[in-house]
């Protein structure tokens, strides 16, 4: 029997959104992470071709295709991708325990400047504890374009996260997230499996909207008291990263905005009224 996906929430997509990435302790059972790496040491099958539709991409019943059956990864990526997604690349990142640079802070695909995002689905298979030196992200990262390694030069950002998780977890990241692999003092071999997933629709309302309505749509007055709710999809969109300029911040938003719009399928939806305020362009009558 086919498993029913659990599509993510409104709140969920704005989060995804707003911070770049979605994260689930201890998704995969144990099982399955077992059988996940005996596949792994056995040597799991080469990689399909770029532009492959994903649903083709892995021998049912193989530990990867039972991944991404699990209920919570398929709804995930219905959600963000929509149906039909297109297999770009995989790539297993292991370090077996010996000395080893950590990996420099990156973006993803240089100057890739589309409003469309792919997703990356990392999956961690065994525990990761603090000395196994785990993926680093930068929240909030994945709207601010950089060519690919022009930020390999910072080693620490304000709020960066450093992921210590059970076996099991997965993380979905935009594609434009700040990442880089940790360095690894524990002795221990880590294995992380990365997808990357392309759309092949527009990524319009996906996920499940029972929860979208007109408060969620109507642009909220800006620098009002009594606005702000940390659980209201307008205020995750304009919530700050500890790494975010005072000013420069609000650019942030608007791209936010810019990205929620086309989630939506919704040129005039707005967080806080902070992309409306910039386009009002009044013309003469008849002009």
């Amino acid at each position: 029997m086919q498993n029913t996906p659990e599509l993510l929430s409104t709140r969920e997509v704005a989060q995804f959104a707003a911070r770049g990435f979605l994260r689930f302790d201890g998704l995969v059972g144990a099982e399955q992470n077992e059988r996940f790496l005996h596949e792994f040491a056995a040597g799991l099958a080469g990689p399909k071709p770029a532009g492959t539709p994903l649903g083709e991409c892995y021998a049912p019943g193989s530990s990867i295709a039972r991944l991404l059956a699990l209920p919570r990864v398929q709804g995930a990526l219905h959600s963000l991708l929509g149906p039909g997604p297109i297999f770009d690349h995989h790539f297993f990142h292991v370090l077996d325990g010996r000395p080893s640079r950590p990996q420099a802070l990156h973006q993803d695909s240089t100057i890739d400047t589309r409003t469309a995002f792919d997703v990356q689905l990392f999956y961690y298979p065994q525990e990761v504890t603090q000395d196994m030196g785990g993926t680093r992200f930068v929240p909030g990262s994945h709207l601010r374009l950089v060519n690919e390694a022009s930020i390999a030069r910072y080693q620490n950002v304000l709020g960066q996260q450093h992921l210590v998780c059970p076996a099991g977890t997965v993380l979905l990241f935009h594609h434009g997230l700040w990442h880089g692999g940790g360095h690894n003092r524990s002795g221990k071999r880590r294995v992380l499996f990365k997808l990357r997933v392309q759309p092949s629709v527009p990524q319009h309302r996906h996920w499940d909207t029972s929860d979208l309505g007109p408060a969620t749509l109507d642009p909220q007055p800006i620098f009002v008291p009594g606005v702000w709710d940390e659980n209201d999809v307008q205020s995750i969109l304009c919530s700050s990263e500890p790494w975010y300029e005072d000013d420069t911040k609000r650019l942030e938003y608007i791209n936010r905005i810019q990205l929620w719009r086309y989630l939506l399928g919704d040129a005039r939806a707005d967080a806080h009224y902070w992309s409306t305020r910039v386009e009002n362009e009044p013309r003469r009558a008849g002009g």
